[in-house]
């Protein structure tokens, strides 16, 4: 089965670390996954560009227009992380071995009552603001690694 795994490809996806004026980081916490908290993500549709697939999933995500964040950061290379072998057959019907993230930080300088979870398909029970080290805490341990390249990189750890 590890063989089988390193054969798939990964899904193309756009990550976005969003942050407030006081240097917090959003991230809610998965419905599916009590517990497991992360930065807004998805996937990257055939044709769409990284960066309109980050914002694209950061209202469908948050509730928040793209028209209310100003882009700060972009990492220049996708980062690939790797499934849990138990989760690979469970997650995008096993096509995929894990993900390669586009990664964009936006500045979001509004209301939190902006927020509206229930925008489009709900994936997250609660959401907050968290500082650097309390979401790599909170991340899934397969994700800490990008996570923390992300958060250094983004100059935020």
């Amino acid at each position: 089965m590890p063989d089988d795994i390193a054969k798939l490809p990964y899904r193309p996806c756009a990550g976005v670390c969003l942050t407030n004026p006081e240097g917090l980081i959003w991230v809610g916490e998965r419905l599916n996954f009590p517990g497991a908290w992360q930065m807004p993500q998805g996937g990257i549709d055939k044709g769409e560009a990284p960066r309109a697939a980050a914002l694209r999933e950061l209202q469908e995500e948050t509730g928040i227009s793209p028209a209310a964040v100003q882009m700060v950061d972009v990492l220049g290379d996708p980062l690939p992380y790797d499934l849990p072998e138990d989760l690979v057959a469970k997650l995008w019907k096993g096509k995929y071995r894990g993900q390669k993230q586009h990664w964009f930080r936006f500045a979001y300088d509004g209301p939190d009552d902006a927020v509206d979870l229930d925008y489009h398909e709900r994936e997250f029970a609660r959401w907050a603001w968290m500082p650097a080290d309390a979401v790599l805490a909170s991340i899934v341990p397969f994700k800490r690694d990008i996570y923390q390249t992300v958060l250094t990189k983004f100059g935020l750890l």
